[in-house]
């Protein structure tokens, strides 16, 4: 592989597997999102089918680097004026947004810790 492929494909840190407790926070999140992009779906909600449907997948397959990025975003679901709590149902947005926050959590024991 020509060396600026290489360094394009180049980890930056370790591998999610390599930090269970994020990688499985950030499954769980990813499963909760899948929930609320079905439920989305089913009520027809385009705007918020929009907004919900990336998540899964980049809460899957994200980096380390970018996850919290992509929680954060997630996170932005709940806002003040205009919140995913206002159309679906509390036992779906929840367990979602504790599991978002559990996330968020781990991954600021990483950047405190000085893990790479």
């Amino acid at each position: 592989m020509p060396d600026g492929v290489q360094a394009r494909y180049a980890r930056r840190g370790p591998a999610r597997h390599e930090r269970p407790a994020i990688d499985d926070a950030a499954l769980a999140a990813a499963r909760h999102a899948d929930r609320l992009v079905a439920a989305a779906r089913e009520r027809g909600l385009e705007r918020w089918l929009a907004f919900l449907g990336p998540l899964p997948d980049r809460l899957r397959d994200e980096e380390l680097p970018r996850l919290r990025q992509v929680a954060l975003r997630a996170r932005a679901a709940y806002g003040a004026n205009d919140s995913v709590r206002d159309v679906l149902p509390a036992e779906l947005t929840e367990p979602f947004l504790e599991s978002l926050d559990r996330l968020l959590r781990e991954l600021a024991r990483r950047e405190a810790s000085g893990r790479d």
